[in-house]
């Protein structure tokens, strides 16, 4: 048996006479419980020995977070070209520069961290043609926007 056979996890019941640590010659140590109870006895690895389960745990929690924030920023980026079509339709713009306008309103939220520089974008543009909207409206369209682009993003679409 190898060096990683050694550390593999070996398990039997048996009741030990009180609760100690006993090594067992394999670099690993065996967990011994109270007396009169049954535990299983498995040996862990010593300090500097690869711990997989842990290892493979955090590198699952990684992964699940860098897929939670690749889909955040797809529905963002989803959500900012809806509101941008839809400030578009109030402008009245053309059909063939509401791609455009679309475009931009994606565009500017790469300018600073966060959904302000969006926000404000889209309130001075339609306060600028004339269209009476507040930014609590605008606000309220974005989070619709948002709650529409996650559930497309996590259903593929």
């Amino acid at each position: 048996m190898g060096a990683a056979g050694a550390n593999l996890a070996r398990a039997s019941l048996y009741t030990p006479p009180s609760g100690r640590l006993r090594t067992s010659g394999n670099s690993s140590v065996s967990i011994a419980g109270r007396a009169g109870r049954r535990y299983a006895a498995c040996d862990v690895p010593l300090i500097g020995e690869r711990m997989t389960t842990f290892d493979d745990r955090e590198k699952g929690f990684e992964r699940k977070f860098a897929l939670d924030q690749e889909q955040e920023f797809k529905a963002s980026a989803r959500r900012n070209r809806m509101l941008g079509e839809w400030a578009a339709g109030l402008m009245g713009l053309a059909e063939d520069r509401v791609a455009t306008y679309a475009q931009a309103v994606v565009r500017s939220d790469l300018e600073q961290p966060g959904e302000e520089d969006v926000l404000r974008k889209v309130f001075e543009d339609l306060k600028g043609s004339g269209v009476q909207v507040s930014e609590g409206e605008v606000r309220m369209k974005m989070d619709e926007f948002m709650a529409q682009a996650r559930e497309q993003v996590r259903g593929g679409q």
